[in-house]
């Protein structure tokens, strides 16, 4: 006990073994949710659940450990749920193979990596447009919201009209579907630690009587394979222009969602300095970029630090030993893949419905005054959620913003990084165009 101590430094950080022990407790039941709800949505995308089980398992657990001995942050890692949606209903949904998918966000690691690695973090946040950081997240995060109400039978596709319509809101799936969702609702509004497990629990249980979830013959089983999903990349395919779009899905979201969470939590936990910078921030960068990079020989979506990290610093811890903690619990996970497998798409699906709509809440940071960055962040967003891609969001507002900045004789205001962009989506559209 003594050398975990020193090296994770409890004196230093004021902490102790049982505080570090209960945080990493509560970063787990605030993060449970990924076990059900990303493996889920990676089968809807044609993998095979234990397989993408297993995968979400393991590279949550090794990134994160690699997190807590290398920073000594109790910072958690997991796949990121907008890449997770682009990954499945996006990429593979529209046929992408899973080895260009994987290269993908291969290729987004690796440019999270140099831009880690040679620190130029600055320059990335001075080269991507304001409005288009905030607008990329609000886009995934209806797109992932759209997901979830269409997976519960709320939302349905119209293929006469070729629109969505509402769903038979009297059936059973609907109806479990809205029942968790105000679980979820519940148990976030009385800031219950472990709410959206707690939900998802709860709703599956009562499906039960309704044949919408069924009691499996035994709680534990060995891993699934990961076969299918191990070393199925194709990087060189990957690098064809008209995946563009994606990479800026998975990259960007990625890299800013990463640093407001690290100075986000960094401050909650008291590591920020005088001028409001978290020290050794590379640090983190490194552990972040490179579990991508090291995910995606795995098929695994991209993997992020996540923000759920807050509820074990809340709960006091400081070190890498919450992270530690944390990772051992989800290890032990990987036994009760039967328990998994048991959970509905109605316990699931209202997860995704409101994480998806808590996302919008980052519009607020858009210069609702200005129209060169207003009208992109719209176009994002709505681009993203009509056409049901992300990729033609962000893709559609870079070239709005360009236009916009050019008309309003305001080029210099951007770097010319952002008219090269702006000219490769337009490459985009007429590929897209043409077929």
């Amino acid at each position: 006990m003594n050398k975990i101590k020193e090296f994770f430094e409890f004196e230093k950080n004021n902490t102790d073994l049982r505080t570090e022990v209960i945080a990493g407790f509560t970063t787990f039941a605030t993060m449970a949710y990924l076990i059900a709800v990303v493996p889920g949505m990676l089968s809807k995308g044609g993998l095979p659940f234990s397989a993408a089980m297993t995968v979400t398992i393991v590279m949550t657990v090794l990134t994160t450990l690699a997190m807590a001995f290398y920073t000594n942050r109790p910072f958690v890692l997991g796949p990121g749920l907008g890449s997770v949606a682009i990954f499945s209903f996006t990429l593979l949904g529209d046929g992408v193979p899973l080895s260009i998918a994987s290269g993908i966000v291969f290729i987004s690691g690796a440019i999270f990596m140099a831009v880690s690695f040679l620190g130029i973090r600055d320059f990335i946040v001075r080269v991507i447009p304001h409005s288009i950081k905030v607008s990329v997240g609000v886009g995934i995060g209806l797109f992932i919201a759209l997901l979830g109400l269409k997976q519960a039978g709320i939302v349905i596709a119209n293929p006469s009209k070729n629109v969505l319509n509402l769903g038979d809101l009297s059936s059973a799936k609907a109806l479990m579907s809205m029942v968790g969702f105000f679980l979820v609702m519940f148990f976030v509004a009385k800031k219950t630690r472990g709410g959206i497990i707690l939900a998802i629990l709860i709703t599956t249980a009562i499906s039960i009587p309704f044949g919408l979830a069924k009691v499996p013959e035994s709680l534990f089983a060995m891993p699934g394979s990961m076969e299918g999903m191990l070393f199925e990349i194709d990087i060189l395919g990957a690098l064809d222009p008209k995946y563009l779009p994606f990479l800026l899905a998975f990259f960007i979201p990625d890299f800013f969602s990463t640093l407001g969470t690290l100075l986000g939590v960094g401050s909650q936990a008291g590591y920020l300095d005088k001028n409001g910078n978290l020290p050794s921030i590379e640090k983190n960068f490194h552990v972040d970029s490179c579990a991508t990079t090291f995910g995606s020989f795995f098929s695994c979506p991209v993997l992020t630090t996540y923000l759920e990290s807050s509820a074990g610093v809340e709960a006091g811890g400081r070190t890498g030993f919450t992270a530690v903690v944390t990772a051992i619990l989800f290890l032990f996970t990987l036994f009760l893949s039967p328990l998994a497998t048991m959970i509905p798409t109605v316990a699931t699906a209202p997860v995704l419905i409101y994480i998806g709509f808590s996302m919008m809440s980052s519009m607020k940071k858009v210069n609702y005054d200005d129209i060169t960055e207003y009208f992109p962040a719209f176009i994002c967003v709505a681009m993203t959620i009509f056409s049901f891609n992300s990729g033609n969001g962000i893709a559609a507002a870079m070239v709005v913003y360009a236009f916009l900045k050019i008309v309003t004789g305001r080029m210099k205001e951007d770097h010319w990084s952002v008219y090269v962009i702006a000219l490769a989506m337009i490459y985009y559209f007429s590929v897209v165009a043409s077929h």
